[in-house]
């Protein structure tokens, strides 16, 4: 075994153990869900749901099993998206099925108005008819108008109903989506949806497009959760998001891949426009000065280390990923707060040949 797998043993029993001192001290719920829940707390992966919890404590000093449910639930139960699509496709098939149901009427009033319209033609055809027996035709003719009418002014209410339910089914399922894939602490993308799109650009490549991809790591993250607890480390990744935002136009794919590593993907872009925008970003961050909150107290700057690597013919999203990376280490290793493209030496270029 390697020492970075021992390592990584090493970490995972220490979390496990101040996982287990944590569902002692906190609460009676010792159930696989409520090691799940402390286990996640103390690696830091979920920060929301520590969010949540500190919360939580800080009113009762402890956890219920029902906080540890809808902890459970809400932060690492990933199946809560597919159980709300099912509950929402459910009310949709039942909601066609009352469309359907109003169509068949609808079908069969149409069909009897038919038989009656044939019925009546008949009797207008007979040469012996009588004045009495015209007004009497007239006059069911005019009462299955009616009927019809009626039945039509319903199915037509019906259906308004319908659509606005399927509107707003419509809308729930979209929502749902897009909360599948993106990250809840910055907004952007996640990792999952991240993938899809860079897939997605590596497709457009074939039609002529030069996909550009840029990963970006904070400079020193632990330090600022190490000295001032993971609230300032979320702040730090928000102040990361909200400066992409505000440094990319349109068009390009903004995502937090998770810790404090993101990524933008620009779907049609040279090495020099991607090396630009990666600039921009990195200076933009180093701009911000953090502050804290509570007090107003200055935590100093924020800087960042950028890779960027270009579409090269019979890339694929790992290899493309892999020679980012590879840039943005780079960066680092020579000092930090600084961007590395793909063609910047030959050595990059050819680790990844």
């Amino acid at each position: 075994m390697s020492d970075g797998q021992y390592a990584d043993r090493d970490r995972s029993f220490a979390l496990a153990q101040r996982a287990q001192e944590l569902m002692r001290d906190y609460g009676p719920s010792a159930t696989p869900r409520a090691y799940a829940v402390w286990y996640t707390y103390v690696s830091g992966d979920r920060p929301l749901m520590n969010d949540a919890i500190k919360r939580l404590t800080a009113q009762s000093e402890g956890l219920s099993p029902t906080d540890i449910d809808e902890l459970y639930d809400t932060y690492l139960d990933g199946s809560r998206y597919a159980a709300a699509a099912g509950e929402t496709g459910a009310t949709m098939l039942a909601e066609i099925e009352g469309v359907m149901e109003m169509l068949d009427l609808s079908l069969g009033s149409a069909a009897q108005y038919g038989e009656s319209l044939r019925a009546l033609s008949l009797d207008l055809s007979v040469s012996t008819l009588n004045r009495a027996r015209l007004r009497e035709i007239v006059a069911t003719l005019v009462a299955t108008t009616r009927e019809v009418a009626s039945n039509n002014r319903t199915l037509e209410a019906r259906m308004r109903e319908s659509r606005t339910e399927v509107e707003s089914l419509r809308e729930k399922l979209e929502a749902t989506r897009i909360e599948s894939l993106t990250d809840p602490l910055t907004g952007l993308a996640n990792r999952k949806h991240f993938e899809e799109m860079l897939q997605k650009a590596l497709d457009g490549a074939a039609r002529g497009a030069q996909p550009s991809l840029i990963v970006l790591d904070i400079d020193f993250f632990k330090r600022f959760n190490d000295l001032y607890g993971h609230l300032i480390g979320d702040q730090v990744l928000r102040l990361v998001a909200v400066v992409m935002r505000e440094s990319v136009e349109k068009g390009a794919m903004l995502a937090r891949f998770g810790g404090e590593e993101f990524g933008i993907l620009l779907p049609n872009a040279t090495r020099e426009t991607a090396r630009a925008i990666a600039e921009k970003v990195r200076i933009s961050v180093m701009g911000r000065e953090l502050m804290k909150r509570s007090t107003g107290e200055s935590l100093g700057k924020v800087t960042i280390s950028l890779g960027v690597a270009t579409y090269r013919r019979g890339d694929n999203p790992v290899s493309l990923l892999e020679r980012a990376d590879l840039c943005m280490f780079a960066a680092k290793r020579s000092g930090r707060n600084r961007t590395l493209d793909d063609a910047t030496t030959a050595e990059l270029a050819a680790a990844v040949a």
